[in-house]
């Protein structure tokens, strides 16, 4: 009745598209704080979404298929949302505009190059390392530098946020080679996840 492959190996992948919706619409009626949280909650759901359909039995195609969701998936959570919280900020310049644009290039040139790297080659073999940033840890990194907004001064901030953004748009496409988390790394990164969330909520309330 419908197109798609619609299994529970997506789901996760689904909640995070849903969840950065809703955070790409608090972002524009300014309400940064629970945006910044829908990031977060975005993220964790694409550092498990992966696990989760490993675990699923699975087609070839329901598999080819999952790489492109999630791909699709990543660029409205980790490009889409974030730009728009960013903008939320205050940081829309003319020069923020052509920064968000380069975010942008960067982080859809990684997602073609990699849905083209694994097309034909599906295995559920883990890797061990990463070429260059993983869009997801936008998720991680912008709430980690914007917690700094709390504690220093306006320009200070604008300044280091925009070095930022620079910074991970350039890591997204530079050819270095980045562990993959696994194990501890998952249970730190979740932890450090809650605890960010943690303080956002109580920012948001207070």
């Amino acid at each position: 009745m419908f197109i798609g492959k619609y299994n529970k190996s997506v789901i996760l992948t689904y909640v995070g598209v849903t969840v950065s919706i809703v955070g790409i619409a608090l972002a524009i009626n300014r309400n940064t704080n629970f945006a910044m949280l829908c990031l977060i909650v975005a993220g964790i759901c694409d550092l498990f979404d992966g696990a989760v359909a490993r675990m699923m039995k699975r087609t070839e195609e329901e598999k080819s298929f999952g790489v492109q969701i999630d791909s699709l998936a990543d660029m409205v959570g980790f490009v889409a949302l974030p730009i728009t919280i960013f903008y939320s900020m205050g940081l829309n310049s003319i020069y923020h505009t052509g920064l968000y644009a380069l975010y942008a290039l960067c982080a859809i040139t990684r997602l073609g190059y990699f849905n083209i790297s694994v097309a034909g080659v599906m295995t559920e073999e883990p890797i061990k390392y990463y070429s260059g940033l993983p869009v997801t840890y936008a998720a991680l990194i912008f709430p980690l530098v914007w917690l700094v907004s709390f504690v220093s001064a306006g320009n200070i901030f604008t300044i280091v946020f925009t070095v930022a953004i620079a910074l991970v748009a350039l890591l997204f496409v530079l050819n270095i080679k980045i562990p993959k988390p696994r194990g501890a790394a998952y249970i730190f990164f979740l932890a450090l996840a809650l605890g960010m969330s943690s303080f956002i909520i109580y920012r948001g309330l207070n």
